[in-house]
């Protein structure tokens, strides 16, 4: 080992002495990194807050590896400490509270890795193995030079597919081909206990569903085999509005239930938000709409104050340009929304995939990306979205919003039940995502405390309306939270992580388990 690097180690061991843990110097010397471990203030600063900018918690070192193997070197060190320290993988760093952070250990930068990983294409077998640390635009960009594209996809594409893999990965296709979890071939994983372990659903299964959709908490992925679809080259891009929430829901869900019947025309992405802000009502203008039709978007009378919008696209190729229109007017037939509010666009598929990045770089040049981001996300039992609708989107929120409001229906049947994702027990739920920005620009319903506020009065709201919902992206702070989140399935959770992280070392941002070489909950 490199002189550098020894002195860097003993370095890291003092600092983590130094704070009031006792990790011997052993336990980091002699691991034959091939990446780097540093504790430079600058690498611990970019890898100890997060997108949701509420938490922060500094590392005692970061890790960028240059390979699996040296993740699963470091995870062993922890695991066989005589003291332990914790290992959190940081992908993107698009968590929300916390969840890729430590202040107890190490945090593996999988993210700084991607640039030595490039995506390798299996054009004959329709899949693409890729870095757990690399973002999905660069997947797709790798995939295109094919003809090809994963199936399924998140609205934005600047996360990594480790992170959204450990969560679930949803957008508006996942009603069609289900969430990015259930399009995974492989995994290469990096257990609790150092052990590096390729799984499927055919090889070391218990560890593959656990992963999926497992908030980090059974192994680190360091490689995953995604499967492909040929890619389209255009999207129609529709948006309608509607006043009344059944008509609404009622179309969403006409809308999914089309996948799976043959000789069935049906769009390919089905999404939807809600619009209760005054300023969005009166001022509703993007790049997406036309000038063309100018919509007084302020004279439709909604029912309670509140709008909804239908978002839905159907892909095409070049050559399929002339049946296109035909196939949309069918489909739009059937929907009953308000007449002349449709918004309709044509771009290049890879732009409406990323669409979001276009958005992000506009609110950057603002300096209104960089904000804190209390974010709430959640799926809601059918059976219960007009209660949730009359309860929350006319009640509660009132009529400010500090940001997006999507509402999408899925099917349950397209979500393997066997990974760690818990849903609701109705086939057909919704999510809906509070994708809110706290700003300091005086007015009070933008704050940070006031929509925290708002989003504990919503959960307050479920609890007493008897909505059983779970949370997407889940937090909570102590684990009597997560066992009602798992509700029966907490006993197969907890014995997977027993199996597979029995120290507690992986993911301990997420605050499910308290690491095993910590005595005092405060310091948790």
């Amino acid at each position: 080992m490199a002189t550098q690097q020894i002195v860097l180690l003993f370095t890291v061991c003092l600092l983590i002495i130094t704070v009031g843990l006792t990790l011997n110097p052993s336990d980091l010397i002699g691991l034959g990194l091939d990446g780097r471990l540093t504790n430079h203030p600058s690498h611990v600063k970019a890898v100890s807050s997060d997108f949701g900018g509420v938490k922060t918690a500094e590392p005692l070192a970061v890790l960028h590896p240059a390979s699996a193997d040296d993740v699963a070197r470091l995870v062993k060190a922890a695991y066989e400490s005589t003291h332990g320290f914790t290992v959190s993988a940081r992908g993107h760093g698009h968590s929300i509270n916390g969840q890729a952070q430590t202040s107890n250990g190490v945090v593996v930068d999988m993210g700084a890795a991607a640039r030595g990983h490039r995506s390798k294409v299996f054009e004959e077998f329709m899949y693409v193995d890729v870095w757990g640390g690399e973002l999905w635009i660069d997947v797709l960009k790798s995939t295109l030079e094919y003809g090809l594209a994963p199936k399924s996809w998140t609205d934005y594409l600047y996360l990594t597919v480790g992170g959204t893999l450990s969560n679930g990965g949803i957008s508006g296709q996942a009603f069609n081909h289900g969430p990015q979890i259930n399009n995974v071939h492989e995994l290469d994983v990096v257990t609790g206990k150092g052990e590096l372990l390729t799984c499927s659903d055919e090889t070391n299964s218990q560890l593959f569903h656990a992963v999926l959709g497992g908030l980090g908490q059974f192994g680190i992925i360091t490689r995953a085999r995604i499967s492909l679809e040929p890619a389209p080259q255009m999207v129609r891009w529709i948006r309608v509005l509607y006043s009344n929430f059944s008509a609404f829901t009622h179309d969403q869900e006409y809308l999914i239930s089309l996948h799976g019947r043959p000789d069935t025309h049906k769009f390919d992405y089905v999404e939807g938000f809600v619009i209760v802000d005054e300023g969005l009502v009166n001022n509703w203008r993007s790049s997406f709409f036309s000038p063309a039709n100018p919509v007084k978007i302020s004279s439709i009378k909604a029912k309670g104050g509140v709008l909804y919008c239908l978002e839905i696209t159907k892909n095409y190729h070049q050559s399929d340009a002339q049946t296109i229109d035909q196939e949309v007017e069918a489909l739009m037939k059937k929907l009953n929304y308000v007449p002349a509010t449709v918004f309709s666009t044509d771009l290049p598929y890879v732009d409406f995939l990323d669409r979001v990045h276009k958005a992000e770089l506009k609110l950057r040049s603002k300096g209104l990306w960089d904000v804190p981001h209390p974010w709430l996300n959640l799926f809601v039992p059918k059976s219960k979205i007009d209660e949730f609708d009359k309860g929350v989107f006319k009640g509660i929120l009132g009529n400010k919003t500090s940001g997006p409001i999507l509402i999408y229906p899925m099917n349950k049947d397209k979500w393997d039940e066997r990974t760690s994702v818990v849903l609701p027990k109705d086939q057909v739920f919704y999510l809906v995502a509070f994708l809110r920005s706290a700003l300091s620009d005086g007015d009070e319903t933008q704050t940070l405390e006031y929509l925290s506020n708002q989003n504990r009065q919503i959960l307050s709201f479920c609890a007493a309306a008897g909505i059983q919902h779970k949370q997407y992206l889940p937090h909570y702070t102590t684990q009597e939270g997560w066992k009602e989140h798992f509700g029966d399935r907490w006993p197969q959770f907890y014995n997977r992580k027993m199996e597979f992280d029995p120290r507690h070392i992986l993911a301990s941002g997420q605050r499910i388990f308290k690491p095993s070489f910590i005595s005092n909950i405060a310091s948790y």
